[in-house]
């Protein structure tokens, strides 16, 4: 059988494959569970679990083009399964943000920006990540979330309004520059 492992040990060709996609997605994909969850190790977690998901899944996917969609995918239902388990809601996020005196665009803001959206509800979070830091489209979003693209535009509106409030009157410039410096 060409997908299965032969009794000597040999990888498969989609073995390859799949070692291939881990190398040159790997980090993209931990970089939007870090959007969505806001720990690097939480998304290390997050990815790693998500890759595996997708690893189990490889033999049977047919369309290799749209791998990353599939992926992205992968790591934010994780995320969003992850947030519904009750260990994890013991802890909620609830201090203010400092004041910001710094230059526009400084690595400050950029932080701030990433604080403010851990505090926004999860599926939220995860439509303004793939709305506003993947720059996918209304339609994408809610193919990607399985949603209606009604529920897309409400929680992308209530997630920028909770971005809003928690950054204050500056957050047009703010949230502009940080997304312009962290891609």
């Amino acid at each position: 059988m060409a997908t299965d492992r032969s009794r000597s040990g040999r990888t498969s060709s989609w073995d390859d494959e799949f070692a291939r996609f881990f190398g040159e997605r790997a980090h993209s994909l931990r970089a939007t569970a870090y959007l969505l969850c806001g720990d690097w190790h939480h998304a290390e977690d997050i990815t790693q679990a998500a890759l595996l998901k997708l690893y189990l899944a490889w033999p049977r996917l047919d369309h290799r083009d749209a791998l990353d969609a599939y992926a992205r995918k992968t790591v934010l239902r994780t995320f969003l399964a992850e947030r519904r388990r009750p260990w994890r809601r013991r802890e909620q996020p609830a201090e203010t943000l400092p004041e910001t005196g710094t230059e526009p665009g400084g690595p400050e803001q950029r932080l701030l920006v990433l604080k403010a959206l851990s505090a926004v509800p999860p599926k939220q979070r995860a439509v303004l990540v793939l709305r506003y830091w993947h720059d996918l489209s209304v339609d994408e979003t809610a193919a990607e979330l399985g949603c209606s693209t009604g529920n897309v535009k409400s929680q992308s509106a209530r997630g920028l309004a909770a971005l809003r409030q928690r950054l204050g009157p500056q957050f047009h410039e703010i949230l502009e520059a940080a997304t312009r410096k962290g891609r």
